[in-house]
């Protein structure tokens, strides 16, 4: 077993759900900032463990624009609804920062803990979770002015530095749910605030409690 595994486990008080032998087949894996871990209907067949790092959840609506779901941090798990579904990929899961996660195939799940309580109860309680952040996600964009939510995007995508790649304005308006004009407007004003500059591409925070005021409770975390 990779001694990585059981660290992990027990870090995050997982050690005791799951038996030995269910721990010897996970896997340690890293990925890069911008990585994605997988795609929008992907085929599923690995449930990951998020244990160092933050990744950004998204999807594609009916219209073809990509909205953001949430940001997670550790302990938090992706896959878990495909494997209880027995599906494609719902959503795109990419690294914010660089990530460590756990992996185990759907396969060792069906085989090994399709009949162990307490993991049907841990999925049961994580998968109604997940139910609930897409039910908010989905809401954002009626609830929430675009520079508040301009504002938690910016804080979300930079928790370890404070610049972040600009080149696809459009692919950000897309994925706050705004259109590219309404999103320069705001960043013009967040620049001219003192709160950002742009510069070269790149997007940097220049004052991260005007922007958290602005976020009120970070809506994207």
């Amino acid at each position: 077993m990779d001694r990585r595994v059981k660290d992990y486990l027990q870090h995050f008080q997982l050690s005791d759900l799951f038996p030995e032998y269910v721990q010897r087949d996970m896997i340690v894996a890293t990925y890069e900032s911008g990585e994605r871990l997988f795609s929008q209907g992907d085929d599923a067949h690995t449930l990951y463990f998020l244990v160092e790092g933050k990744l950004k959840i998204s999807m594609l609506s009916p219209e073809g624009k990509r909205l953001i779901l949430a940001f997670k941090t550790p302990l938090d798990i992706v896959g878990d609804i495909e494997y209880v579904r027995d599906c494609r990929f719902i959503n795109t899961v990419e690294a914010v920062t660089d990530i460590v996660v756990i992996g185990i195939s759907y396969t060792i799940l069906r085989k090994d803990m399709s009949d162990n309580a307490a993991w049907l109860q841990f999925l049961l309680e994580t998968v109604t979770k997940k139910f609930e952040t897409k039910t908010r996600a989905m809401n954002f964009s009626l609830l929430y002015a675009v520079d508040v939510r301009v504002a938690s995007y910016l804080l979300s995508m930079t928790p370890t530095q404070p610049k972040l790649d600009s080149t696809s304005l459009i692919d950000m308006a897309d994925l706050i749910g705004t259109s590219y004009r309404h999103l320069n407007r705001v960043l013009q004003q967040f620049e001219k605030a003192g709160w950002i500059s742009k510069k070269r591409g790149k997007i940097t925070l220049l004052d991260r409690a005007a922007l958290l005021e602005q976020a009120g409770q970070n809506i994207y975390e």
